[in-house]
Parts: structure tokens; C-alpha cells; sequence
């Protein structure tokens, strides 16, 4: 999978590599799913959710730029497979998800993988985890109409948000937060779920 599906189409980083040859995605995935748990696509996994392809997951991994010692904001546990990969590389991962049975079911699965550096919350991801920011990261991971303005207030200086914006068409951009406000790159254009709010 890595080879052929992750570093062969341009992802380079180091740490970005490791985590994905590490994290089991098979785990992650339904059993009926299991035998296509390698494959470069994305997988349903209840709830009207899906588990990201791989090459996605470590393209906004990568983007993030992590050296370590961060502390990032997940926005979307759902399977809890993008929050072991971060986990593998980050100092403190913070993890938010709207459907109660997904986050007990990630964290359990996370817990017996044994991760000690990820932190759950069940709750509207659009409002970020205000106690515990800022962050140096934040990934988010359905897509939202637009920018959440509390998620990215949310950021440290020079803090980088990878997040999916659009109905329908969306698009993968990079914000960084700046001194005088926040920088938006396009990315690419991507196909995530919709990023479930209560408002």
C-alpha cells in the first residue's frame, strides 16, 4: 500500500511513511471490509461515515508539516485510523466526533492498539475544544460549507488547519494562522463527507 499507492505518488515525508507502514488499517475497517482494507479508497464504516483512502490520509498528514512535538485537534474521529496515524507522529492528539457510537468504538480500538497520547470528546467539531487550545495543528476531516471561524481561531501563530470546504464540489485547503489574520492555499479538489454540525 505504501509503496504503491502513498510513495510512489510524491509523499516523501519521513514520519508521514512510517506511520502509515505502522497503523493496521484492517483494524479500522468492517469485517466484511477486511479484504479491502489495503485498497486506495475510501470505505464505509456505519453511521454514514466513511474511513479516508490512504493516499488522502497522508497527503493532510504530510501537509501539516509535524516535526513531533505538536499538539493537534482532530475534527472527525470516525474510524480513529487518521487519529492513530497522527498519533504516530505527534506529541498530543485531541479528537472530537459527533456520533457518540463511533468515538467509543475508536476509542476502544485505540486504547487496545495501545496509544496513551489521544484525547476523545463527543461533541460539535465546529466549535473545536476551546479548553485545550490553541493548537499547533488542526485536521478536519468532512467537509463543511465553510471555514469554521471558532475551529481556526483556534490555531497557534504560525499554526497550520488541513481541512475539505464545499457542498457538493469541495476542495483541500492549507490555512496557516499568520500575525495579521490567516493565509488560505487551495490544494485539491477531494470528496469527503459532510461535516455534521448542529448548527
Amino acid at each position: 500500500m505504501v509503496d504503491v499507492q502513498i510513495q510512489a505518488r510524491g509523499i516523501k515525508d519521513g514520519k508521514v511513511l512510517q506511520a502509515m507502514r505502522k497503523v493496521p488499517r484492517h483494524a479500522f475497517v468492517p469485517d466484511e471490509l477486511k479484504p479491502y482494507a489495503y485498497a486506495d479508497e475510501p470505505l464505509p464504516i456505519g453511521e454514514g461515515q466513511t474511513i479516508s483512502q490512504p493516499y488522502i490520509v497522508a497527503y493532510m498528514t504530510e501537509a501539516l508539516e509535524a516535526t513531533g512535538g505538536e499538539k493537534v485537534l482532530e475534527v472527525g474521529t470516525g474510524s480513529g485510523y487518521q487519529t492513530a496515524v497522527l498519533a504516530e507522529i505527534v506529541k498530543e492528539v485531541y479528537t472530537i466526533e459527533i456520533v457518540g457510537t463511533l468515538s467509543s468504538r475508536a476509542q476502544e480500538l485505540l486504547q487496545r492498539l495501545g496509544y496513551t497520547n489521544i484525547h476523545f470528546k463527543i461533541g460539535d467539531g465546529t466549535y473545536g475544544w476551546q479548553e485545550m487550545a490553541p493548537f499547533d495543528a488542526i485536521m478536519v476531516t468532512a467537509a463543511p460549507p465553510r471555514v469554521p471561524k471558532r475551529l481556526q481561531e483556534q490555531l497557534d501563530f504560525s499554526g497550520k488547519m488541513i481541512i475539505p470546504i464545499g457542498e457538493g464540489f469541495q476542495e483541500l485547503f492549507l490555512i496557516t494562522r499568520e500575525k495579521k489574520g490567516f493565509k488560505k492555499k487551495r490544494l485539491l479538489p477531494v470528496r469527503f463527507v459532510p461535516l455534521i454540525s448542529t448548527h
